[in-house]
């Protein structure tokens, strides 16, 4: 039998560390500090909202692109956060959640053997996208510094860029390290783009749980308005990740060829949710600075709480997740302590070297997640203790 050249691409991508991880809670009873998704609803506007586009009749295809109302509210929220100028008509198409949008994004721009250069640890899913397009990867390995923060080597970025380089794939605020770039590293991000003309996919999902720095979008900075295709989601800010309703915007060009990929994955989705999804995108500001709130007070809850327990607790500026190092435990390998801190505190977490090529600079790290109620957070800290 021929060796099919895609089957053998895409053997290394099993089941995801997310589903053996959250399989072990469901097994084990362990508070699931793994997988980042809320336990609680989103607003009750959007709810209500979706309910009544259900029993009004909202259930067939809808447009390719996506309704107009959904669009419009796409465009409307993106000026007025972070100052971007949109068309509805050319430059917004709506996605089932970012997960789509990137693999959409990366197969129309990327031909066999050209290369992507992306953060590492990244989110597994870009490992796979690159790889059905006939990609590859240039990781450039973020790494805690003296302050404990994550950043990049400047000479490392540099020298992943070459005359083969297609795109950069850049996730901020950046799961899993909580990570947010700042506008020094996006500039000079930006100019490295232009000095190699190269396009830019930003996974932005987390673009309002920001804490301690401000979120600053790339497809803002001079220069990259037209090379830029930027994607989010309403799964992680109004805390609906089951509804899969994602978004990519960008130059009219760029977003044509996703709309041409997109046709021949999913086509559309979730005709009765988009309408809900342009409610909350129109939410006032106390919505999602209320949300972030909730957030931060979470995270503060839940270092105090890893610390306590003995963990090398690293600063989270965004996201839902913060990053620990377990070495002060006596751990060296995070695959092996997460499958084991179930029996050992009941409690489950994530190892992060799985989101690595380079696995040994994240095989001390794992990573837990903080978007869950306060009375959750803290019946896990009460768990952890026992690891002290």
């Amino acid at each position: 039998m021929t060796t099919d050249p895609l089957v053998e691409r895409m053997r290394p991508f099993g089941t995801t560390i997310f589903a053996e991880m959250s399989a072990l809670a469901v097994r084990t009873g362990a508070v699931n500090l793994g997988q980042g998704f809320p336990d609680t609803d989103g607003p009750p506007e959007m709810l209500a909202a979706a309910a009544q586009a259900l029993a009004g009749g909202a259930n067939q295809y809808p447009p390719l692109a996506g309704i107009p109302a959904l669009r419009h509210a796409i465009v409307e929220h993106e000026q007025r956060f972070w100052g971007l100028a949109r068309d509805p008509d050319t430059e917004v198409v709506v996605t089932a959640g970012a997960t789509e949008a990137v693999a959409a994004a990366i197969l129309a721009l990327c031909e066999p053997g050209d290369e992507v250069v992306c953060f590492e640890p990244y989110y597994d899913s870009y490992a796979a996208s690159i790889t059905l397009a006939g990609a590859v990867r240039r990781p450039v390995t973020l790494r805690p510094g003296p302050d404990g923060r994550y950043a990049f080597d400047e000479a490392e970025l540099r020298a992943a860029f070459g005359p083969r380089t297609r795109l950069v794939l850049l996730n901020t605020p950046h799961n899993p390290t909580g990570k947010v770039f700042t506008p020094a590293e996006l500039a000079l991000i930006a100019d490295l783009c232009q000095r190699h003309d190269t396009y830019a996919v930003t996974d932005e999902v987390y673009e309002h749980l920001v804490f301690d720095a401000p979120h600053t979008p790339l497809a803002g900075l001079p220069g990259m308005r037209e090379r830029t295709l930027r994607i989010s989601s309403a799964g992680k800010t109004f805390s609906c990740t089951g509804w899969k309703v994602g978004w990519a915007t960008g130059p009219a060009r760029l977003v044509s060829a996703v709309l041409r990929v997109k046709q021949f994955l999913t086509f559309v989705n979730a005709a009765p949710l988009q309408p809900a999804v342009a409610v909350a995108l129109r939410l006032p500001d106390a919505y999602f600075t209320g949300f972030t709130a909730t957030l931060r007070a979470n995270r503060d809850r839940l270092v105090a709480g890893l610390t306590a327990a003995g963990f090398g607790v690293l600063p989270s500026e965004g996201t839902y997740f913060v990053t620990a190092d377990i070495r002060p435990l006596g751990g060296t390998d995070g695959v092996e302590f997460c499958r084991e801190l179930p029996g050992r505190a009941g409690v489950v977490a994530v190892p992060t070297q799985v989101f690595y090529d380079h696995q040994d600079a994240g095989r001390h790290l794992i990573r837990f997640a903080f978007c869950k109620r306060a009375e959750v957070i803290d019946d896990a800290v009460d768990r952890l203790r026992k690891l002290a």
